[in-house]
């Protein structure tokens, strides 16, 4: 945790995955991102709280957010047919549509900076705007998650510019405002970052449709560290 600075702005709890991924006091961490879409998300003192891994399908570029005991927490799944990189997250390991959390898409099919709308399962069928945007630049290692279309930053995410050996292939670093749910912050930055890395998308379908993408839930199964 990290204090909060002086008049900051507090927003009601918004809880998307579930409230114990909410926390009350502004809260840092730190995203490794390894090739083959694999995220270890840690809090400043290195401490491991999440984790993201591929478990693509003969169909689908998918990918599943792991507590830290490796409980499944949320399905992240690809819709293939959809011009708008559409990315759909659900409860656990499940892929029902009942069970869908939230939706993610590009705004526009071609984007030259990152522009992703995100909006809440039981509001998809409604006119509402979206619940929350992440716009920003890859290039420049700077995003930032707005609530709906307003100028109220929930999240901003930074990508330091030099770094060192034998670190992970990107490092981010996270400010999270109070009551914001930071399990679907890290669902979101994990969408960003498959969509900006299309190659490894297609390297971990292939090893599926091969049948040599390995289940085991630990990291170090996906990486030769």
């Amino acid at each position: 945790m990290m204090a909060q600075p002086s008049g900051a702005p507090v927003f009601p709890p918004f809880s998307v995955i579930s409230p114990q991924f909410v926390t009350q006091e502004p809260l840092e961490i730190i995203v490794d991102s390894y090739p083959g879409r694999n995220l270890v998300i840690s809090n400043i003192n290195h401490k491991i709280m999440l984790k993201v891994q591929p478990c693509d399908t003969f169909t689908h570029y998918q990918s599943v957010l792991l507590d830290v005991n490796d409980k499944p927490i949320a399905m992240l799944q690809k819709q293939l047919s959809s011009t708008h990189s559409r990315w759909n997250v659900f409860k656990g390991e499940s892929k029902s549509d009942s069970d869908m959390i939230f939706t993610a898409k590009n705004e526009n099919m071609i984007q030259l900076k990152t522009n992703i709308s995100m909006m809440l399962a039981n509001k998809m069928r409604s006119n509402d705007v979206c619940d929350l945007r992440i716009k920003g630049s890859w290039s420049k290692g700077n995003f930032t998650i707005y609530r709906g279309n307003s100028s109220s930053e929930m999240a901003r995410i930074h990508k330091p510019q030099s770094k060192k050996k034998y670190e992970a292939a990107d490092k981010f670093t996270v400010t999270i405002q109070p009551n914001m749910d930071y399990a679907c912050v890290v669902a979101l930055l994990a969408i960003v970052d498959a969509n900006e890395h299309p190659d490894d998308n297609t390297a971990m379908y292939t090893a599926a449709a091969k049948g040599s993408l390995s289940s085991a839930r630990n990291i170090g199964d996906f990486l030769q560290v």
